[in-house]
């Protein structure tokens, strides 16, 4: 009796992957500011009054705050020397006020780069903003009464490169009431937030740009 062979299953046969057609460009941009809130930094001067600054190199790892500054920055020189801030953050309604702080430092004498991008002095910055001035609870730097978050923080370690990165504990948290989730007093409502985002030197909120950014008039090829 012949016995037949058992018939081989075929392979299946697999389905190349198509090779991705490359589309990113290289490039060198000046700067990298892919989107992040914006932050009023409020310290004190050496004569006890108060400097607001805003800044939009911020992010938040659980209660550390990591800041970046201009090594010749005003408010970097009162961080130093007090270790202690406020981290006020507006939403799009307070654009304007942010805005007129654009291209003003806290600096008696301005360094030559502010000077040549068009920076100048002015000694009350919430004044200036048209913005108010609010006591805080553990560190001695005003909180702004008109932004929906304010973080009181205390300066832990200043790393620098050729920027400087500080580091800052934030000690208390203040939020506007509407902004908490109902029943849960301690937690945030993404929902309600809205914070201001600075992109490339120009504002936006959660969807299109807000409003028009006079820092947006100093060309990127200035910060290299």
């Amino acid at each position: 009796m012949t016995t037949s062979a058992p018939t081989a299953t075929p392979t299946p046969t697999a389905t190349p992957t198509p090779t991705p057609t490359p589309t990113a460009t290289r490039i060198d941009p000046a700067i990298l500011y892919w989107g992040t809130p914006v932050v009023l930094v409020s310290t004190l001067n050496e004569d006890g009054s108060a400097n607001l600054a805003p800044i939009s190199s911020a992010f938040w790892l659980g209660h550390t705050a990591t800041l970046g500054f201009g090594l010749a920055s005003h408010s970097l020189a009162n961080l130093r020397r007090t270790g202690e801030c406020v981290l006020n953050l507006p939403g799009p309604g307070q654009v304007d006020a942010v805005d007129r702080l654009a291209l003003t430092t806290g600096a008696p004498q301005p360094n030559s780069w502010k000077l040549a991008n068009g920076y100048r002095h002015v000694r009350d910055k919430f004044r200036h903003a048209g913005l108010i001035p609010a006591d805080s609870d553990l560190v001695a730097p005003p909180r702004v009464a008109e932004c929906p978050v304010a973080m009181e923080a205390q300066v832990r370690v200043v790393h620098v490169t050729d920027h400087a990165l500080v580091q800052a504990e934030v000690v208390a948290v203040h939020v506007d009431p509407g902004l908490r989730v109902p029943g849960r007093p301690n937690r945030v409502d993404p929902d309600a937030w809205r914070p201001l985002i600075m992109s490339f030197q120009r504002f936006y909120g959660l969807g299109g740009e807000v409003h028009p950014s006079r820092l947006a008039g100093i060309d990127e090829e200035a910060y290299r």
